[in-house]
């Protein structure tokens, strides 16, 4: 039996702080819609299937919901900052959860340094082309940084309802767009032809759409900070999912239907070099004055999906850290249960990440963006997958009756999360926008995260088996912690 550990006040969360809309801001804002249609659904256009873009935002949404019907039930039974890594601890065991560990670790803290990259580069780029002022891509990205983590000190509430704020603002121009397109000519029905959907590379479309739903995941993340976590958390996974694909396929639709869904894909290939298919069209419909606001709100866009994924990656180095797999001194909080010390070395290494590609003078959009993007949104792709697995085979090692909702539903799920992998590894230089040898190598991490779990989990058990025994039971004392409740867990956990 491993020795208790005591929730302090300085490794505790804030309660009772985030509703479901709280929640699904947070991981929306990851998502950042705007930015998933001015990049991605425009380079899904471009060289996936073209007007058959469509079909695929809502074929993933499927594929999503399925998975969220087993991620609503376990989050219902499991209160946990750990997230992916507290899903598989419950159902796969200790070896597989330190795998998992290490793929989060990765994959977040990657993502995050594309996305420092990302508002470094438009940054520069849009207030030089309004302003005048031309500064350096990096200054601009350790502006943001800086800003970010002031705002992530004032707790998850305010982050919460800032990021709302900026969602509401990205979502409403565009669908001022999207009913301008509908009232000047409609929007075309020919995106839904199998010859459309099936058109181009439909493989790389889909991929590319399961690109725009990178972050939605993230909900279980925040399940300590929730009021009424167990159905807090459910809800906001649906809530964020069918938002996000019903918003991304029908103004997906509203931009094929402006260019015209034959000529989709050859137009979007057109404005791939400069990226700015989205800002083109709205031009044409809205006008210059609110293709200027859209070219902000683009930078607002970037700045909370900065906020939104650096919050991710923060409460799994908190969670590790916790549960002594990191340094203990990392799970400190401030007052307002604000892990302080995690946030400051994720923005530590997402920043020095950066800061090479800058020393060495590689351009951002070209080089920092889409290897760390790409590898991060691999990974994380990597996380829903296992988490999938972890999810069926809990319930079927406690023979849960429902059924449906616990194999059937997260089955399907687990089959498409697993297609979407094979793509994103398949297709890795597209997804990662470069060739060369060195990225088209970095999936290999991947498999040295899962490999490196193994023999971390071996180290444990036998050079610190406190540790080990224990993070079982701490995953059951921290859930306890925060449900309040003082019964012993009914559901086993895996003992390997």
């Amino acid at each position: 039996m491993s020795p208790p550990i005591t929730i302090t006040p300085q490794d505790a969360l804030s309660k009772n702080s985030l509703g479901v809309f709280g929640v699904a801001f947070l991981v929306l804002a990851a998502v950042a819609p705007l930015t998933g249609i001015v990049v991605i659904a425009a380079i899904g256009i471009a060289i996936g299937n073209g007007g058959g873009m469509v079909a695929s935002f809502l074929a993933v949404t499927v594929v999503l919901l399925l998975f969220g019907t087993g991620y609503a039930r376990m989050s219902a039974e499991l209160v946990s900052a750990g997230g992916f890594y507290a899903f598989v601890l419950r159902g796969l065991g200790r070896p597989a959860a330190l795998g998992t560990g290490l793929v989060a670790m990765i994959g977040y803290n990657f993502f995050v340094a594309g996305a420092v990259g990302t508002i470094g580069f438009f940054a520069q780029t849009v207030i030089a082309q309004l302003t005048g002022v031309d500064l350096h891509w990096y200054l601009w990205a350790i502006i943001s940084v800086i800003a970010a983590f002031a705002f992530s000190r004032k707790g998850i509430g305010f982050s919460a309802k800032v990021l709302g704020i900026s969602l509401v603002c990205e979502v409403l121009i565009l669908v001022i767009f999207d009913f301008a397109v509908l009232f000047t000519h409609g929007l075309d029905m020919a995106a839904f032809n199998p010859q459309i959907i099936f058109s181009g590379a439909a493989g790389i479309g889909f991929l590319f759409a399961g690109n725009a739903f990178v972050g939605v995941e993230a909900t279980g993340l925040f399940s300590e900070e929730a009021r009424d976590p167990k159905r807090t958390i459910p809800r906001a996974t649906f809530v964020a999912i069918g938002f996000i694909g019903a918003f991304a396929a029908f103004t997906t639709w509203a931009i094929i239907s402006a260019t015209g869904v034959p000529e989709a894909q050859e137009t979007a290939l057109g404005h791939l070099e400069a990226g700015d298919l989205v800002f083109s069209l709205s031009n044409t419909y809205l006008g210059a004055p609110l293709t200027t606001v859209m070219m902000v709100l683009l930078l607002v866009s970037l700045f909370a999906a900065l906020m939104a994924l650096h919050n991710s990656a923060t409460r799994y180095i908190f969670s590790l850290s916790r549960a002594g797999l990191l340094p203990r001194s990392l799970s400190r909080t401030r007052p307002n249960g604000v892990p302080e010390r995690a946030s400051i070395v994720q923005f530590i290494f997402a920043a020095a990440v950066a800061g090479i590609f800058a020393v060495v003078g590689l351009d951002p959009i070209t080089s920092l963006v889409p290897s760390m993007t790409g590898f991060g949104t691999l990974g994380i792709i990597t996380l829903q997958l296992l988490a999938a697995l972890a999810i069926v085979v809990h319930f079927r090692r406690t023979r849960d009756p429902r059924y449906f909702s616990t194999v059937i539903a997260p089955g399907l799920g687990l089959l498409g999360l697993a297609v979407i992998v094979v793509l994103a590894i398949i297709n890795f230089p597209v997804l990662a926008g470069s060739d060369a040898p060195l990225i088209g190598a970095l999936p290999l991490l991947l498999l040295a995260a899962l490999a490196g779990g193994l023999v971390w989990a071996l180290h444990l058990r036998r050079k610190r088996p406190e540790v080990y025994e224990g993070l079982n039971d701490d995953l059951e004392r921290f859930e306890e912690a925060n449900t309040g409740s003082t019964q012993s867990p009914e559901i086993p956990l895996p003992t390997t």
